[in-house]
């Protein structure tokens, strides 16, 4: 049985020159998780190339990616970000933009990733997508390396995607290739199947509708496009996310149940193979994301990772008030994010 801390203690590290003091602009893992969502941010005009990858040769499957570049005459020796959203999330998504903008103005290149099926890409492949995926993520990475001779790419992920990000960086161990720098992971859901029961607690219904909404609404239109594999005929009554996993991702996805998808994809059994510079971001006041004893205890101990974990800050938001360095530095952990990796692509040899 996963083992769960009732009141864990936040996690801090010492001075770095990455890091600032967070300080939270709201108290409440509700309030910061629903304001951090709907902050109003400054409209996105950056130029962008689209591009189709293969993640999946056997059937076809594609991923939409959109890829910002630098000058030519810089691009490869530049640090190349690339970003995962979160479940029923997109390349579109508030945090991923900006954290677009924040790398871009940084002089790196930047590439929003769609998980297979998002960012309006359902007739690109016949699978669903899932938390287990991470080798799609490989992919995208060695395409944008051998296609463009890249000298150093670093890649992050937000929840869902911070769990693909940081599961490929246990996968790779010491493999890892000469040009990845770092992963971040914010938010990431690492233990599965702890956080997809705390979104049918009371609290977190209105998460857990949202998400079970768009996911119903997803699969319908993949049983209305490839017939001849998905169907509703079998599927029973679905009022959460588990039952969701059990009756549909692990049916379509080769998993036995819930139960196996959940251990099986979390990057909690990653994470004592990561070697790669790696930072997670996790606030105690997630309304939804859990994470175990053993996980926390795991991340605090690998040497390769810094692990941060606040008290504040709700899912995927950290809002914070002014840094006292003028304008505020509103979104924490995007910020955070951006000045680590450029931190890890400057001591990589450049």
């Amino acid at each position: 049985m996963t083992q769960l801390s009732a009141s864990p203690s936040p996690v801090s590290l010492p001075e770095r020159s990455w890091l600032t003091f967070y300080r939270p602009l709201l108290a409440g893992g509700h309030q910061q998780t629903l304001l951090g969502n709907y902050w109003r941010r400054p409209p996105f005009a950056l130029s962008s190339e689209s591009e189709s990858i293969t993640v999946d040769p056997a059937d076809g499957s594609r991923v939409l990616c959109h890829c910002h570049w630098q000058p030519d005459s810089v691009r490869s020796q530049r640090l190349t970000l690339l970003l995962v959203h979160g479940l029923e999330g997109s390349s579109d998504s508030g945090y991923i933009r900006g954290i677009t903008r924040l790398a871009w103005a940084a002089g790196c290149n930047v590439v929003r990733m769609n998980m297979r099926n998002c960012g309006g890409t359902d007739t690109w492949t016949p699978t669903l997508y899932h938390s287990g995926l991470s080798a799609d993520v490989e992919v995208v990475l060695h395409h944008l390396a051998d296609t463009y001779a890249l000298e150093k790419i670093a890649m992050a992920g937000y929840s869902m995607g911070g769990n693909l990000v940081m599961k490929l960086a246990g996968e790779l161990g010491h493999r890892i290739p000469t040009w990845l720098v770092a992963a971040v992971g914010v938010s990431a859901a690492t233990d599965l199947g702890p956080s997809a029961d705390a979104l049918h607690e009371p609290a977190n219904r209105m998460y857990e509708w949202h998400f079970l909404r768009n996911l119903m609404r997803r699969f319908r239109r993949k049983c209305s496009l490839f017939p001849e594999i998905y169907s509703m005929r079998h599927i029973g009554p679905i009022r959460t996310i588990r039952e969701f996993d059990n009756q549909i991702t692990a049916r379509y996805s080769g998993f036995a149940d819930a139960d196996d998808y959940y251990n099986r994809a979390s990057s909690s059994r990653a994470v004592p193979s990561i070697a790669v510079p790696t930072l997670v971001l996790h606030a105690i006041d997630d309304p939804f994301i859990r994470m175990s004893n053993s996980t926390r205890a795991a991340l605090a101990f690998n040497p390769s990772i810094d692990f941060i974990e606040t008290r504040q800050g709700g899912h995927c938001a950290f809002l914070t008030k002014s840094n006292g360095s003028g304008r505020p530095e509103r979104h924490w952990a995007e910020s955070t994010l951006v000045r680590y990796v450029l931190h890890h692509a400057e001591h990589n040899g450049s």
